[in-house]
C-alpha cells in the first residue's frame, strides 16, 4: 500500500525549511525554489501546499511563532515547578535572545518579518502574530504580582517596566546579531535591571519610590 502522507507534517517540513534558508539570506532574498531545495522535495509540490509565496510567508510566520512558544516553554519547565516572578520574567526575557544557533535564526527572521511588513501590504494586513500584546501582558502581569507580595519595589509602574524590557531584550538581540555585544554581557545587563525591579520591600523605601 501506498503510504500515507501527513499533510500538516508535509507543510512543517516546508514551513521549516522557509527558515532555514531565510536564516541564511535573509527572508527578502528567499524564493519558493530555494525554500524546495532546502525541504528536498520539488517546487511543484511547495507550489501544490501553499500555492503562493506570501501563502508561505504567512505559514512560515505562525510556525516561527510556534517555535518560540515552545522555547520558552521549555525555559520555564527547566526553571522548576514554582519559580516565581523573577524567574519566570527571566526565562521569558532569554528565550528571546540569540545565543544559540535556534535563537540567532529566530531573532534574524522574526526581525525580517516585522522589517517586511512595513513595505508588504498582505503581510502587513495579517495580525503579526496572534495576541501581539500577550507577551507585555504576561510580563506585566509578574511584576505587578511581585509588586504585591512584596518581591518587586513597590514602586514599580508594572506596565512601563514590561515594555522597557521587551524592548530591551530586542534591541539586546540585535546587538548580538550584529557582533556589538556577546550574549554574556547582554544577559547581564538585562539582570541589572531585573535587580533593579525586583528589588525586596525592604530595600525601598516606606513611602513606595525607589532607593537613592
Amino acid at each position: 500500500m501506498p503510504k500515507r502522507v501527513d499533510h500538516e507534517e508535509r507543510r512543517t517540513q516546508i514551513a521549516e525549511a522557509l527558515i532555514q534558508v531565510a536564516g541564511q539570506r535573509g527572508l527578502h532574498a528567499v524564493g519558493m525554489r530555494d525554500v524546495a531545495a532546502e525541504a528536498g522535495v520539488s517546487l511543484r509540490l511547495v507550489q501544490y501546499y501553499f500555492e503562493t509565496k506570501e501563502k508561505l510567508l504567512f505559514y512560515g510566520l505562525q510556525h516561527l511563532t510556534s517555535r518560540f512558544t515552545a522555547r520558552v516553554g521549555a525555559r520555564l519547565a527547566a526553571a522548576g515547578t514554582d519559580p516565581g516572578p523573577r524567574a519566570t520574567v527571566e526565562a521569558l526575557l532569554l528565550a528571546s535572545l540569540p545565543i544559540d544557533e535556534e535563537s540567532r535564526v529566530f531573532h534574524l527572521v522574526y526581525s525580517s518579518y516585522a522589517i517586511l511588513s512595513v513595505t508588504d501590504e498582505a503581510l502587513a494586513a495579517q495580525p503579526f502574530i496572534d495576541n501581539p500584546d500577550a507577551a507585555e501582558n504576561a510580563l506585566a502581569g509578574l511584576i505587578e504580582q511581585a509588586r504585591a507580595t512584596g518581591l518587586a519595589d513597590p514602586g514599580v509602574d508594572a506596565r512601563m517596566e514590561a515594555i522597557g524590557l521587551l524592548a530591551m531584550a530586542a534591541t539586546m538581540g540585535t546587538s548580538i546579531l550584529v557582533g556589538q555585544r556577546n550574549p554574556e554581557s547582554a544577559i547581564a545587563v538585562l539582570r541589572h535591571h531585573l535587580d533593579r525591579i525586583f528589588a525586596t520591600a525592604g530595600t525601598a523605601k516606606t513611602d513606595g519610590t525607589r532607593p537613592d
